[in-house]
């Protein structure tokens, strides 16, 4: 019932040689990240003459695991967040605060730039195409 059209969508992805000719037919890919974390740091609103304003902010994902009967070791990644759509954009830059959970979708992008020591870096961002609010802050202790 169900196998033909699951059967359509993977030949999608799968790079294969036609029947007639010899030369590949083109694939397609898909570069997609899912995060759940708390925020890092409040956003800042960037832009560079000429081009786009940007919302940049760091997230937080945290990695559990036991080693051993009793003990707990965790692991903490940090990730820089670009948000660059208009209206998403201004919605990060006024609610997203340091502590905040959210979610968020979006894609990997691998870039350079130059430092102020004209030293050439290499930056990992995440571009976000949708944010969820989880929660406003961490709770107080009391």
């Amino acid at each position: 019932m169900f196998r033909r059209p699951v059967l359509q969508v993977l030949r999608q992805f799968v790079r294969h040689e036609s029947e007639t000719t010899t030369s590949l037919v083109l694939e397609r890919s898909l570069n997609r990240v899912h995060l759940l974390g708390r925020v890092g740091q409040d956003p800042v609103l960037r832009q560079v003459e000429g081009k786009n304003p940007v919302t940049i902010f760091s997230l937080a994902t945290n990695e559990m695991w036991r080693s051993g009967d009793s003990d707990v070791s965790q692991k903490t990644t940090w990730h820089r967040i670009s948000v660059f759509r208009p209206g998403l954009r201004d919605v990060a830059y006024q609610y997203v605060k340091k502590g905040s959970r959210i979610y968020l979708e979006g894609k990997i992008d691998y870039g350079e730039y130059m430092d102020k020591n004209n030293v050439r870096r290499q930056a990992t961002t995440i571009i976000a195409d949708n944010i969820i609010f989880l929660s406003d802050q961490t709770k107080e202790k009391e």
